[in-house]
């Protein structure tokens, strides 16, 4: 398998995720202008990341590869338990990042600069931080005796990681949120994780 990531970007979950399987893989590292490269933009033509590529076929979109990962070594545990129940409790979590959370900090990295007004797009980055306090409280509540946010270690951890990195980035208050702090620290601390981050340039 080949992932093609750009330091720090959601494909950090995907490239920790790799890494917690213990397969054999490549990571391709991408700048933006690699991205927008006619090479890269053949394997996708968004020109995001992340992209995987497992025997010439390509597989994009963030949750789509997460779970292509635990479905394809069952065995790493990182899509529950094997039944339906716990399959579905790691999509709901991997669904509420991509759905509700990642969306939620967008205007923090500029897609709200088309308003073209300063006051309008401090307050959409204001509206930004206030949505994202109130997802990250239900996030901190789950995780409430909890070390991860299914019970067991799963793909949905390494995502809520990578948006816990971008809210501590971008002046999310996260005060009083011990559980994420907790979690924010154990992942962190992991020596798979650590090493990503350090082929990332992020450590």
């Amino acid at each position: 398998m080949k992932l093609y990531y750009s330091p720090g970007a959601c494909s950090l979950a995907d490239h920790i995720v790799l890494e917690w399987i213990g397969k054999s893989y490549e990571a391709v590292r991408l700048s933006r202008e690699d991205r927008k490269q006619p090479e890269y933009l053949k394997i996708n033509p968004a020109g995001a990341v992340p992209a995987l590529e497992d025997d010439g076929w390509v597989l994009t979109q963030n949750s789509a590869i997460l779970n292509f990962l635990a479905d394809s070594f069952p065995e790493s545990g990182l899509g529950g338990d094997g039944t339906p129940k716990s399959r579905a409790e790691v999509n709901r979590w991997v669904g509420f990042i991509n759905s509700d959370m990642h969306p939620a900090i967008k205007p923090l990295f500029g897609t709200t600069a088309y308003l073209g007004d300063a006051a309008a797009i401090d307050k959409s980055k204001a509206d930004a931080r206030a949505k994202l306090r109130g997802l990250f409280e239900r996030a901190d509540q789950q995780l409430a005796g909890r070390d991860w946010l299914t019970g067991s270690r799963s793909i949905a951890d390494p995502y809520l990681y990578v948006l816990t990195r971008w809210a501590k980035g971008n002046q999310v208050d996260l005060s009083g949120l011990d559980n994420i702090e907790r979690f924010f620290r154990n992942i962190e601390a992991d020596a798979a994780v650590q090493k990503v981050l350090k082929e990332e340039g992020l450590a």
